[in-house]
């Protein structure tokens, strides 16, 4: 992991003077200096930074236009020193939107005198937390450090609302896993003045009163294609790093050079790119291999000959299906600028195979599946492409069929809904269109407090989302044209704990009268792109890969902001995203395509996490045998254990909202199994929850 952390104190004189020095840190219990395990100052008191972890060289940058003045960048940006120091004299200013603006993921950290300026990223792929500490304000780009060095507990509340309700913000709010730290929303800066803290929002918001003007379909693509490749090309044009140093240990009897990398979990040097064969994967593959002078030159030609990108294909040997995708990756992968690897993965790698590994900042429900991903992630480059979050900013979120209601957009709705007819088999019926014109129109006349409402309503009574929602594509889409819905693992959830989020989504609603000041449809898709982000977060920390850096130009801010600009009427085009990344590859000089792009893969998922429930189910019923989930208060354990065995014998059962469920209760076992802390200078007990989980009883009485 990686992370930077640093404080901004009340008074100048608690750490050193104005413009700090060589040394900074805080005074702990003992009169002992506290500063982070494993860190590196960038600059020092009275309100220090540190960059944390295994940065590379190039993935931290600190340019000062005076010792009061400064600003340091962490992560790959495409900014030149001029441009990051022109950029520091306008954010004295107040301006801090143009800190976004650059090509890259990273972190901008501003200082000007005593005021801190931290600016998150349009997605959450690149979160900002903070919590009070010694009469100031500490903030890091991972909550677990903070959790560590106030010794935090577990926000209970939070958790039942993560299992509850996901996708609905005002849930979740601005908590974490830990009580008293909070997070800053994408789209957010933290602005920190002598330990005092404002969230202040750098994005405009598109006004739920007024019609966006329509948008030129053909000048938005571009803007994404042009948005995308200047994201490769930042990517491709930064120093190239061998992993660790460079030498092979020594020979291994019947292993060659390759093998032995393999062995000891080292990836291949150079740029690669996953290639499943779907359109994200494969539209980032082809533009990193063909950017002229970069990697991806074929043999004999031009600067950099002869080093082929690396595509990495998963194939999956104990669940079919996927047989279509396998065959159109082989398809872009004849291109001579590519090098193809097929990983093949069997049992050993099925969803709940591995229920042991690193604790993460975070629970996400992809630590039930780390043993796939980094089957994969161990077969590919130092610099690896992935395509996460390419459904999130190109695809139209059901709701947005609500916000073409609303600008008065009704025959945009025609095709959309007779896909759905198709995928449902309902062809020629008017129920379809009917129901599904009947809930927009529905939304499209709900107010934000009435939707929030009606949910914690659902929850209380434990309505019929939560027993069980209709199959197929229709029903999907129906239960998403709302401002919120139950989540999947809402099912298993108590009673008690549902009462909790139901209150907390009154009290949202009541402090939110006037709503999000966004469309239903970009709000909740705005909410899905936040929980994708977060759940890429987690996945590349639990299944990291020693040297490797995973890169997801699709979460860039500038990447996100172009695709905002696409118009919703091309959106919810059936087979929009395959489409609008067919004509970004044709922009970009890739002519032809495979037949059947973005044909989706139906059932595969399903059937996969079905197969690993199956082969785990004796070690979850030893997980849940007396699960930490259950003195928490939030389920019980007969009755998840009976869900899980329904599940594995094949059961119709929600398998997300299980996954859910199984991941964060082996995070919480990683969480309080771990000893020492990410602070020096501390004794033992101080780490988060370091009381464990107490049994709860009378939540709500609390005030919870």
């Amino acid at each position: 992991m990686r992370w930077l952390v640093g404080w901004s104190s009340a008074a100048a004189g608690v750490a050193g003077a104005l413009g700090g020095g060589a040394s900074a840190g805080a005074t702990g219990y003992d009169g002992e200096t506290v500063q982070p395990v494993g860190s590196h100052l960038l600059w020092g008191d009275p309100d220090p930074l540190w960059a944390v972890g295994d940065w590379r060289p190039d993935e931290v940058r600190v340019v000062s236009a005076d010792p009061q003045t400064r600003i340091a960048v962490l992560g790959l940006c495409g900014a030149s020193d001029e441009q990051l120091r022109v950029a520091l004299f306008a954010a004295r200013g107040g301006a801090l939107r143009h800190l976004t603006a650059w090509p890259g993921s990273y972190t901008a950290v501003v200082q000007v005198g005593r005021r801190i300026m931290v600016c998150g990223d349009l997605a959450g792929a690149r979160p900002v937390f903070h919590t009070p500490w010694a009469g100031g304000t500490a903030y890091a780009t991972a909550a677990l450090p903070l959790a560590d060095l106030v010794e935090a507990n577990l926000d209970f509340p939070y958790l039942a609302a993560l299992l509850a309700a996901p996708d609905v913000p005002a849930a979740l709010d601005d908590s974490t896993p830990y009580d008293g730290v909070k997070r800053v929303p994408p789209g957010h800066a933290l602005i920190l003045r002598a330990g005092a803290r404002e969230i202040a929002g750098y994005e405009p918001v598109a006004s739920l009163a007024v019609a966006a003007p329509p948008a030129d379909p053909e000048r938005a693509v571009d803007g994404v294609r042009d948005a995308l490749v200047e994201a490769v090309r930042t990517r491709l044009a930064a120093p190239r790093h061998v992993p660790g140093n460079g030498i092979d240990p020594g020979p291994v009897p019947g292993m060659g050079p390759a093998e032995r990398r393999a062995a000891r979990g080292m990836p291949v040097p150079g740029i690669g790119a996953d290639l499943s064969g779907g359109p994200a994967s494969g539209t980032l593959a082809l533009l990193a291999a063909g950017l002229p002078g970069m990697p991806g030159t074929v043999l004999g030609h031009g600067t950099g000959a002869g080093e082929r990108l690396l595509a990495v294909t998963f194939n999956d040997l104990a669940v079919g299906g996927r047989e279509a995708e396998l065959e159109r990756a082989g398809a872009l992968a004849a291109n001579p600028r590519l090098h193809h690897v097929v990983v093949a993965g069997g049992a050993e790698v099925l969803p709940y195979a591995e229920l042991d590994g690193p604790l993460t900042d975070e629970p996400a429900a992809c630590l039930v599946s780390v043993a796939r991903h980094r089957a994969r992630l161990a077969a590919g480059s130092a610099d690896h492409f992935t395509g996460y979050g390419a459904r999130e900013v190109l695809d139209a979120h059901p709701a947005r069929l609500a916000d073409l209601l609303m600008d008065r957009r009704r025959r945009h709705l025609v095709r959309p809904v007779a896909a759905l007819a198709k995928a449902d088999g309902s062809v020629g019926s008017v129920m379809v269109p009917a129901r599904v014109y009947g809930a927009a129109r529905r939304l499209s006349r709900t107010s934000y407090r009435a939707g929030l409402d009606g949910l914690a309503e659902q929850l209380r009574a434990r309505g019929p989302v939560l027993d069980g929602a209709e199959d197929g594509a229709v029903g999907a889409s129906l239960a998403a044209l709302s401002w919120g819905r139950p989540g999947p693992a809402a099912r298993w959830v108590t009673g008690e704990a549902l009462a909790e989020v139901s209150v907390r989504l009154q009290t949202a609603a009541r402090r939110s009268a006037l709503g999000p000041g966004q469309r239903p449809g970009d709000f909740r898709a705005r909410a899905a792109l936040s929980r994708q982000a977060a759940q890429v977060r987690v996945l590349e920390q639990a299944a990291e890969i020693r040297s490797q850096r995973l890169h997801t130009p699709f979460l860039d801010n500038q990447v996100v902001r172009a695709c905002r600009e696409l118009p919703e009427a091309l959106r919810v085009r059936p087979g929009a995203r395959a489409a609008i990344l067919r004509t970004v590859l044709e922009g970009a000089g890739v002519p032809e395509v495979p037949g059947g792009w973005g044909t989706p893969v139906q059932g595969v998922a399903a059937r996969t996490a079905r197969a690993g429930l199956r082969s785990a189910a004796d070690a979850l019923m030893d997980v849940f045998d007396r699960p930490l989930l259950a003195q928490a208060g939030l389920v019980e354990a007969r009755v998840v254990r009976k869900a899980v065995r329904a599940a594995a014998a094949g059961e119709a059962l929600p398998l997300d909202g299980l996954a859910d469920l199984i991941s964060l209760e082996l995070w919480l076992g990683r969480l309080l199994a771990r000893r020492g802390t990410c602070w020096t200078g501390t004794p033992a007990r101080a780490r988060a929850v370091p009381g464990g989980i107490a049994p709860r009883r009378g939540a709500l009485a609390s005030g919870g």
